[in-house]
């Protein structure tokens, strides 16, 4: 029998032994059904025994057919504007692939820092990180650069599996993910979690407000700590790369892709001016995509549209929802603030606690579903701080930001396969910078906090 059919059973076995369990002083009998919901579908999704967006459905069947909470919570996550993001976004990022235009501004940067090791490792993060502000989907930028960097590679002489081949794939792969988690459009756990602040609290969190609280540490000195990292593990020296042919001009459907881009994104980088939610901003940018003559793409390329992440997004919405509103989540974060050592004025020690709480939940369950598994513990987190309500939710974006084994992020585990790298080749690189994100990054990110007042 294969490890992941026995994994499969006892995740089966412990969610009905959960479901069977008499529940404690202080618990329903729905509290019980709802934890044993949520058992099977995280440990469904950890496992990988089935597509994401498959368990989700599951998820969304299994609570209706066992009366778990009302369809209105159930399928809450479909109401909520950063599930349209989603779509708005994928949409988006089909567009940029077939205009070619994603690969044009891949080409831009790389072509002008071709010069030394260094100065490549540089520019393919700085890609990295460009196109996780103009292509809302991680897997699809992970499938657009590695290609690109391995051809790359290959130019200014790095043979397939080379150490310098490694080192710039992983930096691709490294940048493209964990800078990403800093951008609130470029990746689902980032969705996630502005929609669980949304559908659990009625919070916003605004796209300028997400980037000015992350991207400063998380985003642009841990860019900083890749480039260090790759240069001192995976040294190379590269050979002077062919002249490139000139670029040819932009084509109409590039010219009209990069306008919807520059719209979208004045319009998501302004939006606690306006007011208009990134999700609809992001919808509106996706239809313009498909219109006739103003768009860049037939309407019969919706068809090509990957739309399991959609569903994989509002299904972990749906959970978010489920745990809070059937006590699950209370009986949580009760049991969680005993567990963990947080008290009222105790910022640093709190900040961490939290953070290394919501880091480590990746190991127990894929990336996305982080979020939606703590956000329903926010607020009593927030409680017992002393903290605003944002702070608390906004750790839980710190934990996903870092990684710590390769199975936990599913462009990642894409990326090894198209990269053709080792599980002991990611780790070379993951391992340190998990050390440096939790050593270093932690601190300056609690003093940038704290200067910013996000603490209260």
């Amino acid at each position: 029998m294969k490890p992941v059919t026995v994994l499969t059973l006892l995740v089966v076995a412990a969610s009905v032994a959960v479901y069977l369990t008499p529940p404690p002083a202080g618990l329903s009998a729905n509290t019980m059904h709802a934890a044993a919901l949520v058992v099977l579908t995280i440990g469904l999704w950890a496992i990988g025994a089935l597509p994401e967006h498959i368990t989700g459905f599951l998820f969304l069947t299994l609570a209706m057919v066992l009366a778990v909470a009302p369809a209105p919570v159930v399928f809450s996550g479909f109401a909520s504007a950063t599930l349209w993001l989603v779509l708005g976004g994928l949409i988006m990022a089909e567009a940029v692939n077939r205009t070619g235009l994603a690969r044009r501004l891949a080409g831009v940067v790389f072509e002008r820092f071709a010069q030394s090791y260094a100065q490549l490792v540089t520019a393919v993060v700085v890609a990295a990180i460009v196109l996780s502000f103009v292509m809302p989907a991680t897997i699809g930028r992970v499938l657009l650069l590695l290609p690109i960097v391995s051809a790359l590679g290959e130019r200014v002489g790095f043979e397939y599996g080379s150490t310098g081949y490694n080192g710039l794939c992983l930096a691709a792969l490294m940048a493209t993910y964990q800078c990403g988690t800093t951008v609130l459009t470029a990746n689902a756990p980032n969705l996630v979690l502005a929609g669980s602040a949304e559908a659990l609290y009625g919070v916003q969190i605004t796209y300028a407000e997400y980037l000015w609280v992350q991207f400063p540490v998380l985003g642009l000195v841990k860019a900083a700590a890749i480039v260090a990292l790759v240069c001192r593990l995976f040294p190379a020296a590269v050979r002077p790369a062919p002249a490139a042919r000139a670029a040819a001009p932009l084509s109409p459907a590039e010219q009209r892709m990069a306008a919807i881009l520059v719209v979208a994104l004045a319009l998501w980088a302004t939006d606690f001016l306006h007011g208009v939610k990134a999700g609809w901003i992001a919808l509106a940018a996706g239809i313009v995509c498909l219109l006739p003559r103003v768009g860049v793409m037939p309407v019969s390329a919706f068809g090509d549209v990957r739309l399991g992440p959609y569903f994989y997004v509002g299904a972990t919405l749906g959970l978010g929802l489920v745990t809070q509103t059937t006590g699950l989540s209370e009986a949580l974060g009760r049991l969680l603030q005993g567990v963990l050592a947080i008290e009222t004025g105790a910022h640093f020690v709190n900040f961490v606690s939290l953070s290394l709480l919501a880091t480590l939940a990746g190991l127990f369950t894929t990336n996305p579903a982080q979020p939606a598994v703590l956000a329903p513990l926010a607020e009593y987190f927030a409680e017992a701080t002393g903290w605003p309500l944002k702070a608390a939710l906004m750790t839980i974006g710190v934990g996903f930001t870092t990684l710590v084994l390769p199975y936990q992020v599913p462009p990642v585990v894409v990326g090894m396969q198209v990269g053709g790298l080792r599980v002991a080749t990611v780790l070379r690189l993951a391992l340190p910078l998990l050390a440096f994100s939790l050593l270093a990054l932690l601190p300056l990110q609690y003093l940038w906090w704290r200067l910013i007042g996000y603490f209260g």
